[in-house]
């Protein structure tokens, strides 16, 4: 099954868990998108893919500048994986696909 499609994604943060959509659109080994979250939007970068695996990039400016390195596994309709936030260390991503 592709990977690319619109997650409903949770990311368990220390400050509670953050809620948002992220698009994947995959090109060969390469992937684009957007992380939308109540916070604001976020272009994905350095997105990609490598069988059912997913590594990608992505710069916050809200509630603080931070840049956040994400790495998931897609199966089936599921996507599980961690953020890395740098100082604040690693926090689980989890969500489904979208219709």
């Amino acid at each position: 099954m592709s990977v690319a499609g619109t997650y409903e994604v949770t990311i368990k943060t220390p400050i509670g868990p953050q809620t948002g959509t992220m698009t994947v659109v995959p090109d060969g080994s390469t992937f684009t998108g957007q992380f939308t979250s109540p916070m604001g939007d976020a272009s994905i970068e350095d997105g990609a893919v490598a069988g059912d695996t997913l590594t990608w990039k992505v710069s916050l400016t809200k509630p603080m500048p931070i840049a956040l390195t994400c790495t998931a596994t897609v199966s089936g309709d599921a996507i599980q994986g961690s953020v890395n936030a740098g100082a604040f260390g690693s926090m689980a991503l989890e969500g489904t696909r979208k219709g």
